[in-house]
């Protein structure tokens, strides 16, 4: 297991599935660093409670609404035109790395507020994904499957 949180989320996002499985999920409006950090939290048997939960959404929530997401955003929009235009691409590129930088940032926030959280309880990553997923539909279900698994055996 990867002691820091970023290192864990590159671990896990390499294993086969996992990158479909958050596009999946992100898709449907979960936020993928949030999912991530709730599986981290469970590797070192920490407790999944609704003030704990409430804590990681508060912390979460702006970053996203204000850096994220707007980047994510235009990274999107400039898509199909940046197959046409190389000068857009490059821009897009550099985007996208803005965008994984600032995930790496909120990871980071989320991995200092949750450092003095005790690792006391026994693994159930079930508890922090049903926590910190909306809706589970039938995607839903199987993309939470497919973390869940891989997570397993980091």
């Amino acid at each position: 297991m990867s002691s820091d949180l970023w290192s864990f989320s590159l671990d896990l996002y390499a294993k086969p599935g996992v990158e479909q499985a958050c596009l999946t999920l992100q898709n449907a409006g979960a936020n993928v660093c949030l999912l991530l950090c709730g599986l981290w939290l469970e590797q070192r048997g920490v407790a999944c409670t609704e003030q704990r939960l409430q804590r990681l959404r508060q912390l979460v929530d702006p970053w996203d609404t204000d850096v994220v997401r707007p980047l994510r955003t235009l990274r999107t929009q400039w898509k199909a035109r940046a197959l046409q235009d190389t000068a857009l691409d490059s821009l897009r590129e550099q985007v996208k790395r803005l965008e994984l930088e600032a995930e790496r940032r909120l990871l980071e926030r989320l991995e200092t507020a949750t450092e003095d959280w005790p690792g006391e309880q026994h693994k159930d990553s079930a508890q922090w994904l049903q926590g910190l997923v909306a809706s589970e539909d039938q995607g839903n279900r199987d993309a939470l499957h497919q973390l869940r698994v891989a997570a397993s055996d980091t």
